[in-house]
């Protein structure tokens, strides 16, 4: 039996007559195809240092008309094109900013000519950012924040293009030699940074199995290994369900004690965290005390401020299918007082139906409260 079937819709309680309601959940999607067998791994990047350079304005032109019958018809030197933009927009159609290089420069203007003919002004470079872009300036100040779809911020102005010697012309100096140059674009540095970067993020302790769990719910392809080891950087999968619902879910590096005093990661998890809509807290139920591990992730949470501990939080114990996890899971249960504990295997592929049911709810239920409390 394939992971992502679930056998029929859930019916769930709605919240009132007038208000929006979830009262049919769909199923997860069976994937179509196979994972690809790529070896390269494809990282998350949520934060990015750019440079932005718009374009050099066009030169203008010195030029003087000859004709047949008069060799000295004066300047017509034309005026150069202006230089292009660099353009943020925000867009639908990207996730991270993997595509984004470093420096992002635009294109020149074209030099003016003779017989007055203007440079051709060039095409402004437009860079496609996720929605909910934050640009800050080199000094770390919100310059942009955009929110909505097709909002978008200039990032580089391109220079105006200089003039040619027929602009000059004045009824005292009518055969000026002279013309401007195009004057070179704005140069500045941006940081970018993701603020919602997926709506379920995994938190745990190393080695607690998120990426073996990211692995079995999406087609991402987080490193898996049966050694010891930890996630340096975020990996994002998607959840399809019935509904063309879809629910990023995010691989988050694995937390450490004292990580809100940036021991380890520390304020990089966090804040990864932190722009996540669900957190959902995977336990190694084999390990000693899992309770433990529940506890210091919460404090962690609570004393990083702000109000990412009371974000809608789901916990799942994992690794059930080795002998050990069958007591913990129990004493788990009496231990958190935590209605939501569901007992999976991420590497056997058991209960992960119910979870990607009990995710799409939780999720749904918290989207319902926001448009409530919003009204």
């Amino acid at each position: 039996m394939s992971l992502f079937s679930i056998p029929s819709r859930l019916v769930f309680k709605c919240f009132g007559k007038n208000r929006v309601n979830y009262c049919q959940i769909a199923a997860a999607l069976r994937p179509k195809k196979g994972k690809s067998t790529r070896k390269e791994a494809q990282y998350f990047s949520d934060a990015k240092r750019v440079r932005t350079v718009g374009g050099k304005g066009g030169d203008g032109c010195v030029s003087f008309l000859q004709l047949w019958c008069n060799e000295r018809a004066g300047p017509d030197g034309g005026d150069g094109g202006n230089g292009g933009h660099v353009i943020l927009q925000a867009s639908n159609d990207v996730r991270n900013f993997n595509h984004v290089s470093s420096v992002l420069r635009a294109s020149e203007g074209g030099i003016g000519g003779a017989k007055e003919c203007h440079g051709k002004n060039a095409k402004h470079t437009v860079i496609k950012v996720p929605i909910g872009t934050v640009v800050r300036s080199g000094k770390g100040l919100i310059v942009a924040d955009l929110a909505t779809a097709d909002l978008m911020f200039v990032a580089a102005r391109g220079g105006a293009g200089g003039k040619g010697n027929r602009f000059f012309t004045t009824d005292k100096e009518t055969s000026p030699k002279v013309c401007e140059y195009g004057p070179p674009g704005e140069d500045s540095s941006y940081i970018l940074e993701l603020r919602s970067m997926a709506e379920v993020g995994m938190i745990g302790f190393p080695n607690a199995g998120k990426s073996t769990l990211l692995n079995a719910l999406t087609r991402a392809k987080p490193k898996v290994a049966p050694y010891a080891f930890t996630t340096l950087r975020p990996h994002l999968g998607t959840v399809q369900y019935e509904d063309h619902v879809q629910l990023t879910i995010a691989d988050l590096p694995g937390l450490v004690p004292d990580a809100h005093r940036n021991k380890g990661l520390g304020i990089q998890f966090l804040k990864h965290a932190e722009r996540c809509t669900l957190l959902l807290f995977v336990l190694d139920a084999s390990a000693p005390e899992p309770w433990t591990q529940y506890q210091q992730l919460k404090h962690e949470l609570e004393q990083f401020g702000g109000s990412l501990a009371n974000r809608p939080q789901l916990v799942v114990a994992n690794k059930m299918d080795v002998p050990a996890s069958a007591s913990n899971y129990e004493q788990l249960q009496q231990q958190l007082d935590e209605p939501k504990l569901l007992g999976i295997s991420a590497k056997m592929g058991h209960n992960l139906t119910q979870l990607l049911s009990t995710i799409r709810t939780t999720y749904e239920r918290h989207k319902t409260k926001q448009q409530m409390g919003s009204s």
